[in-house]
């Protein structure tokens, strides 16, 4: 299955990108629309990666041009780990990080076993769990256990970015595409996907998306999440799947989210 999703040689089309003095993406062509793996340089020097991507030559070049001093590295949700086991080999002194059933899930397979997590995030542990001093100085961060794909969205504060997977998307992937011989909207299926998860006009489909699939597990509880999150102050939003959003990213989550918010404010 994995072999369908990524590109077969990802060091030919990773697109590399300094989004800020701190902030690093890398792009590659991901066959469920896009993704993005980003790396992020703490104050300390340490640097914490989130839903690793391939780790090409040039990725090891440009970790090493940032100091090489991996620290921390999280798989942002329940499908975002393909590459976790290839980071966690190469910088054995990095922490790694999850959500609840992903250590499981990994121990399933030969392929993927044998990782140690130092944090995992649970519904139990999310209002309490902290990682440490340096990282905390840096991040915000809240599980979203109550999505689908239990996610895990961060906030860069400094650069006032917020860094998320599957939580919302921006498509379609022009930049994951940038270097792709296939166009990031060919294909029906894409075309469709891609029809009701961008951030376009009023984003109906995609708020639709969010109220009656992606929060029908627990729909308070994504709620509270949403108006966590709303109360962080970001402005740019970098998803896994699809473009960054380079301003305005508060409003475009406001948008996206306006149902959960009203929700939560009917339910406080």
């Amino acid at each position: 299955m994995t072999s369908k999703l990524v590109p077969p040689h990802p060091e030919s089309v990773m697109s590399i990108r300094q989004v800020t003095p701190n902030i690093t993406t890398c792009s590659a062509p991901f066959y469920r629309f896009g993704r993005i793996k980003l790396s992020v340089k703490l104050q300390s020097g340490a640097l914490a990666v989130f839903s690793p991507t391939a780790l090409t030559p040039e990725v090891r070049s440009t970790v090493e041009s940032l100091g090489n001093k991996v620290s921390y590295i999280a798989a942002l949700d329940f499908e975002h780990h393909i590459y976790l086991g290839d980071w966690a080999k190469a910088y054995p002194n990095a922490k790694l990080m999850g959500v609840e059933g992903l250590p499981e899930k990994r121990e399933k397979n030969p392929e993927t076993k044998g990782n140690i997590f130092k944090y995992v995030w649970t519904n139990q542990n999310k209002d309490h769990l902290k990682v440490d001093e340096d990282f905390d100085k840096e991040f915000d961060y809240e599980y979203v256990g109550s999505h689908a794909n239990k996610e895990l969205v961060f906030l860069h504060k400094p650069d006032r970015t917020l860094i998320e997977a599957d939580m919302m998307f921006n498509l379609p992937a022009y930049e994951q595409h940038s270097k792709d011989k296939e166009n990031a909207e060919s294909g029906i299926l894409t075309k469709l996907f891609t029809g009701f998860q961008n951030t376009k006009g009023t984003a109906l489909w995609q708020k639709r998306f969010l109220w009656y699939v992606a929060s029908s597990a627990n729909r308070p509880d994504f709620n509270t999440s949403v108006h966590k999150i709303n109360g962080w102050n970001f402005d740019r939003i970098i998803p896994c799947h699809g473009d960054v959003i380079e301003t305005g990213g508060k409003g475009i989550f406001q948008k996206l989210f306006a149902w959960h918010l009203q929700a939560g404010k009917k339910d406080s």
